[in-house]
């Protein structure tokens, strides 16, 4: 897995003669810890030391039954901690425990390795899963939704059964739209009150879900779960157990971050990767939609209604990239009083027109725009590409030539249909 920024450090301090059943409790801890794919975990050997029963350790030669203490580092991401740390406390019965806000400043790996199509997706799928129910206020589920990684909520009953999936994208386009407005121009007043409505937490997930939703068993290959989502246009899958239980979710960045952890042996499978030498030029998009700067704001929100990428890229008169500007940065950087026109204007249900009288501020495109953003060259392995998406959090990059004048974009969609296209 990949983690850069916050995170979680968990120190555990044991000793060597500690248990796990049949097995020394550190490596019964670290075997937990790689079957659910964590990031990683070191053991450390002391030389001498005393813990609650203040017996001194030592690493002598004349005791050659020496019960040596040891400790465990373990840094992840802060929900898979949350997730796993009752599983923890339950082994260490007798030990210290530490948990300490870190920043990762950089966590590398080597090549891309080779995934076999039949890896099943519980071995790469996401199981850090909130969802909510039905029932769940529209307003809770915006709540639980703002600010973090995950922009999808599995929807489940009382038994974790999967009814439905709520994304940022469903909230975007369903929210507040009775049925009998679909096909009109909702006014000011009905936008208010649905707005209201929000607010009030009158509005459920029910309202709003997507359903009924494609599931994926636990051990259906990685190949399948490929094919899915490029076919149908999709970014992720629940998974279930054969229950037909919430277990997971699969996602195209959970494949991509598979793919680009460090290599392990030879497999001699057909693999997931088959185009891991292609170029970003080879498949890079050539219609980025762009703007400049000074560009008011109501114009940059007809871009970006119009761009399937929901992105629009700020160049200046020479075409050099300068910034970029996607639906998330406007939401982020808009006032309480414009976010509703956005909202709905985002969703597509205001008329040009509309839309030209949004209040907006006389505002520009570089007030709301993310300044500098990270670049990548038509030249550039996809295998780098990769790397900078997923280092950087990011789902697209501008492509420049050699002065830095904009000649593309590519993205998650695009490099994951090309190193899977064989499977």
């Amino acid at each position: 897995m990949e983690i850069i920024g916050a995170a979680k450090k968990v120190t555990i301090y044991l000793g060597e003669s500690d248990r796990w059943g049949q097995k020394p409790l550190y490596m019964a801890i670290l075997e937990m810890l790689k079957s659910e794919d964590c990031a990683g975990a070191t053991v450390t050997r002391g030389l001498a030391g005393f813990g609650a029963h203040s017996r001194i350790k030592t690493a002598r030669i004349v005791d050659l039954s020496s019960d040596l203490p040891l400790t465990i580092e373990w840094v992840d991401d802060p929900a898979r901690v949350a997730r796993l740390m009752p599983r923890l406390v339950e082994m260490v019965a007798e030990g210290l425990v530490t948990c300490q806000d870190v920043e990762v400043v950089t966590y590398s790996h080597r090549e891309l390795r080779v995934l076999r199509a039949s890896t099943p997706v519980h071995d790469i799928m996401s199981r850090e899963v909130q969802s909510v129910t039905p029932d769940t206020s529209v307003a809770d589920a915006v709540e639980i939704l703002i600010g973090k990684p995950y922009r999808a909520l599995p929807v489940v009953d009382e038994g974790r059964h999967v009814l439905g999936i709520l994304t940022d994208g469903d909230l975007l386009e369903r929210l507040g739209l009775p049925a009998a407005s679909i096909q009109r121009e909702l006014t000011r007043a009905e936008l208010q009150h649905q707005f209201d409505a929000l607010r009030a937490g009158k509005l459920v997930v029910r309202d709003l879900m997507a359903a009924p939703v494609v599931t994926l068993a636990d051990e259906t290959p990685v190949s399948e779960a490929v094919r899915l989502m490029t076919e149908r246009g999709i970014k992720r899958l629940p998974v279930v157990d054969s229950k037909d239980r919430l277990v997971g979710l699969v996602s195209r960045l959970d494949v991509l971050r598979a793919l680009a952890q460090p290599a392990g042996q030879a497999l001699p499978e057909r693999a997931v990767v088959s185009g891991s030498h292609s170029l970003v030029g080879e498949i890079m998009l050539t219609d980025a939609p762009t703007t400049l700067a000074n560009m008011p704001l109501n114009d940059v929100v007809d871009q970006l209604v119009s761009a399937g990428q929901r992105r629009v890229v700020v160049v200046d008169a020479d075409r050099r990239v300068v910034g970029i500007i996607t639906d998330g940065d406007l939401l982020q950087r808009s006032t309480e009083n414009e976010r509703p026109d956005l909202l709905h204007s985002l969703a597509a249900r205001l008329s040009p027109d509309m839309r030209a009288k949004l209040n907006l501020a006389r505002r520009v495109a570089a007030d709301v725009m993310t300044r500098n953003p990270v670049t990548t060259t038509p030249d550039t392995p996809l295998v780098d590409a990769l790397r900078l998406l997923l280092s950087h959090k990011i789902k697209r990059l501008p492509v420049v030539d050699a002065d830095g004048r904009l000649v593309g974009i590519v993205g998650r969609g695009e490099i994951l249909s090309t190193l899977a296209q064989d499977v």
